[in-house]
């Protein structure tokens, strides 16, 4: 049977994930948990709720949802409507969503074939160029495995140029298998040191390193831009900056991808009924920025703010 995948959003005409114009097709599922994370949404392998209060109506004498859920998930008060997302994580039928035009109740997430995406990405193919082509990001493509690969392999025979972004941490057969089939690559490390990492993303980095390290001693002849994203207090010192240096050179690594926090993926969390842990904190000058870059810089590694990576 051929493989099928979740996938939660897709975006043509996008220019900062890999050389040229491209389709970013973002799947559903990741086996990190980051505290700052911009993308909540991607957290669960399935299909899920997402409601946005703010955009709801009920204020405005609307109630299409009510009595719609026959989990008798969403109730209304004084305040509108509540959701217990307790009941709400283990739902598959989305009864409540299928009558809120406004949108406030959506369903996030959809199964997808193969050939479902290969018809987008034949739809999108001439306003690419002849750079451009598909970059899977996530959540973490990689977890859903067996239909990225098949994906990829579709993708070659059409010779579309393919990228991915990824936290590299699965397993390293697997992983290995995967990347033959991938031109360029963004990777995140998000952190040095072990403890750390856990902290703010809930598992090890040795998985992650030790993959980026196999990988570079393979075959593999893609282009690897490693990424990090700057927190403040958390990751935006300078001993963490040497330790990637110290380790970017270890293992032929000379491009690395600086991104500075934002909160733009706070309302996801709140949407989610997840409590945001940075709503404060975190911020990072762009004076910390330009200087975590000199360091880099200095110690003969190419340094890229933002969105100012070169494909």
């Amino acid at each position: 049977m051929a493989p099928k995948g979740i996938i939660f959003d897709v975006q043509a005409f996008s220019v900062h994930d890999g050389p040229g114009c491209r389709t970013t097709i973002f799947f559903a599922g990741c086996p990190l948990r980051c505290r700052w994370c911009s993308n909540p949404e991607n957290f669960a392998l399935k299909a899920h709720l997402m409601f946005a209060g703010r955009v709801c109506k009920w204020s405005s004498g609307c109630r299409a949802c009510e009595n719609k859920c026959t989990h008798n998930s969403l109730t209304f008060n004084e305040d509108g409507p509540q959701v217990s997302w307790d009941i709400c994580q283990e739902c598959t039928t989305f009864e409540c969503t299928q009558t809120c035009a406004a949108n406030a109740l959506r369903v996030c997430g959809k199964e997808y074939s193969v050939e479902d995406v290969m018809t987008i990405l034949r739809r999108d193919f001439c306003h690419w160029g002849n750079d451009g082509g598909v970059t899977f990001s996530g959540g973490d493509p990689m977890l859903q495995p067996q239909f990225l690969k098949a994906v990829l392999q579709a993708c070659k025979k059409m010779q579309i140029h393919t990228a991915i972004e990824t936290s590299a941490y699965i397993p390293q057969s697997t992983f290995l298998d995967i990347m033959p089939l991938v031109d360029f690559a963004f990777i995140d490390v998000k952190n040095m040191d072990d403890t750390q990492h856990k902290a703010g993303t809930g598992v090890s980095n040795n998985l992650i390193l030790n993959n980026i390290a196999t990988l570079k001693t393979s075959r593999w002849n893609g282009r690897l831009v490693l990424r990090t994203p700057i927190i403040g207090e958390y990751n935006d010192s300078e001993d963490n900056a040497l330790k990637t240096i110290d380790f970017m050179k270890e293992n032929g690594l000379y491009e690395i991808n600086l991104l500075p926090f934002h909160r733009l993926g706070q309302t996801k969390w709140e949407q989610l009924g997840l409590s945001y842990d940075y709503a404060t904190g975190g911020d990072v000058s762009t004076e910390k920025m330009q200087k975590l870059q000199s360091i880099y810089l200095d110690n003969n590694i190419l340094c890229y703010l933002g969105d100012k990576t070169p494909f």
